[in-house]
């Protein structure tokens, strides 16, 4: 049983997933950049992000008890406000793939602040678990991270990587390109 787990749980691509969440979340907590350049990281991790979680193994809980929430109200809420900072006027987009929106009559909106950040607090929850190697834990929270994926936070990544994608190239940003061009003089 235990050598099944380990199979799972250090597999290739869980580790793989394991590198991409760490990224995105240490981007996230030492988070000082101006919105182009965010919104260009985040328009190369939200997509890699995604095909590392499809790409998890399968598995199955060990112990019926949720694993510990690591991510308290206070980190979240200082991720949010540091990306809802940069974002400003534009964090707001359209939502278009919520249910209810075959029968509302206004438009419901979307937060990429709120979006990105609900991300980081089921990867960090996660690799917060996974980081202490014990193989049941690391395993339970894997299956629930993976669940979360299929059920709610793989979609918000796919809805709000279209909202950042529309940024980044919508013409409205003419400043990343300048922005771009002056970091490669720097190097």
């Amino acid at each position: 049983m235990e050598d099944r787990l380990k199979n799972i749980v250090f597999s290739k691509n869980a580790v793989e997933f394991v590198t991409v969440a760490v990224q995105y979340c240490g981007y996230l907590e030492n988070l000082d950049e101006e919105e182009a350049l965010v919104t260009d990281k985040l328009t190369k991790l939200l997509p890699l992000l995604y095909l590392k979680a499809t790409m998890l193994p399968e598995s199955e809980m060990q112990d019926e008890a949720d694993p510990e929430e690591t991510v308290t109200e206070d980190v979240y809420n200082f991720i949010l406000s540091r990306v809802y900072d940069i974002y400003g006027q534009n964090d707001t987009y359209l939502e278009v793939f919520l249910q209810d929106m075959k029968y509302s009559e206004t438009p419901i909106s979307a937060s990429i602040s709120e979006d990105v950040t609900d991300i980081y607090q089921d990867l960090k929850n996660f690799i917060t678990i996974y980081e202490r190697g014990v193989v049941e834990y690391a395993n339970d929270a894997l299956y629930i991270c993976n669940e979360n994926f299929k059920a709610y936070w793989g979609q918000k990544l796919v809805n709000v990587l279209r909202a950042l994608h529309s940024l980044k190239y919508s013409g409205e940003n003419d400043s990343f390109d300048d922005d771009f061009n002056n970091i490669d003089e720097a190097w």
